[in-house]
């Protein structure tokens, strides 16, 4: 049995170097209270070469109580009109934000997609001025996604180990 491996980082402060530009045919828009099928569409997609299953086994009620909170935000990757990722920002427990979901539709993974939109969404968080930007990654993730997250400068503070 693999034993899953959860690491936990976060910033104080936003990055101080820039964020690289999303690609040119990339747009990101807000979902702003998405339909049920559309997010389970994002998430499903986005998860299940890594096994995110937590919402997959969530109730349509309870998952619209968590992505139709006000305080829960929703943003996909467009990339030439098509759904190529997305971030959600959970901001429930203000003045922390929690970096809830972040990831790229498969056919957009590697192809220079992700840290940008990491930035973008990293950016989006602290437009709304956070003590604290946290987010959590397992071995279950991509295995490039534990130093995308550092490359963008969030900081490990916690790592714990479950059989």
């Amino acid at each position: 049995m693999t034993t899953l491996i959860t690491t936990y980082l976060q910033m104080f402060a936003p990055p101080t170097a820039a964020p690289r530009p999303l690609p040119a045919d990339a747009a990101v828009g807000q979902a702003v209270r998405p339909t049920i099928s559309f997010y389970r569409y994002l998430y499903n997609t986005v998860g299940e070469a890594y096994e995110w299953t937590d919402r997959r086994r969530m109730s349509d009620d309870k998952l619209a109580s968590i992505i139709h909170d006000p305080k829960v935000e929703v943003h996909v990757l467009y990339a030439a009109g098509v759904p190529a990722g997305y971030v959600e920002l959970d901001q429930r427990l203000f003045p922390e934000i929690e970096l809830a979901y972040f990831g790229l539709i498969p056919e957009f993974v590697g192809r220079g997609y992700g840290l940008p939109f990491l930035q973008w969404g990293i950016a989006k968080a602290w437009q709304a001025h956070p003590t604290r930007f946290w987010v959590h990654t397992c071995n279950l993730d991509h295995p490039n996604a534990l130093s995308v997250y550092q490359k963008a400068g969030f900081e490990i503070y916690n790592v714990s180990h479950e059989p």
